[in-house]
């Protein structure tokens, strides 16, 4: 028969299991207080290589991809406030409010012609003809960042992907799968007629009517009638934008 353990080895082996919780807590301790230690260093190390290169992450925008990067490693937004340490050093929080004003502005002026959705290319394109005269240079990701803080304004403001575009959407529409593989499908040359939406993506003709007049409603697409074979293209300025430019 086996014994069972007496009063004395059930009390050792509550002490043993204590004593490793004990030092599994301290190690854990240990390791939390050298990762702090190590933000710390490199938040330092980072606020240095901000002060050497500040002119070359205001002015080139590849290189400011780069620091926004090594600053997402370590905990720190430097747009997270206009006031404090970062803002004073590089002005990168006024330089992104500029850039977000100017996006509103473009958006606002365009939304007439495409019903509230650009193409991302295109709103960077405008963007840069505005700032010809300002000293930084602007890329999409800057345009990105710029557009991330317009949600705070809760006025509709995104970027979607559709397919390999990304598109900036103004208006707070929201889009079903079915008008996602719209504007997809029309990326190819702008548009797209009934009978096209109904061969590529195997649907009817109801299911096919239903999304382009959604869309139509919604002011994001344009009803072309003049054609030979009578029928009727719907273009998406929000893409046939971006066809023009890429045949041009």
């Amino acid at each position: 028969m086996r014994r069972r353990p007496g009063i004395a080895g059930l009390q050792t082996a509550v002490a043993a299991r204590d004593q490793y919780r004990l030092l599994g807590e301290n190690v854990a301790k240990i390791r939390a207080d050298l990762m702090k230690e190590q933000l710390a260093t490199f938040r330092s190390q980072l606020e240095e290589f901000a002060q050497k290169h500040k002119n070359d992450i205001r002015k080139n925008p590849t290189f400011r991809s780069q620091f926004h990067e090594m600053c997402a490693k370590v905990g720190v937004d430097p747009l997270a406030s206009n006031k404090g340490f970062w803002a004073e050093l590089l002005g990168i929080g006024d330089f992104y409010y500029e850039l977000g004003v100017q996006i509103v502005e473009i958006c606002l002026a365009t939304r007439s012609h495409n019903g509230g959705l650009i193409n991302l290319q295109e709103l960077c394109s405008l963007l840069s003809q505005r700032r010809r005269t300002a000293r930084e240079a602007i890329s999409e990701d800057d345009c990105l960042r710029a557009i991330s803080k317009l949600k705070v304004l809760g006025s509709g403001f995104a970027v979607i992907s559709i397919g390999r575009k990304k598109l900036v959407r103004s208006v707070p529409t929201e889009l079903n799968r079915d008008h996602n593989e719209i504007l997809e499908l029309a990326q190819g040359q702008g548009y797209v007629t009934v009978e096209e939406v109904e061969r590529r993506l195997s649907w009817s003709s109801g299911r096919a009517m239903d999304a382009l007049e959604t869309l139509l409603k919604e002011g994001l697409a344009m009803i072309d009638d003049g054609h030979r074979d009578g029928k009727r293209r719907y273009w998406f300025p929000c893409v046939a934008s971006i066809f023009v430019m890429a045949g041009a």
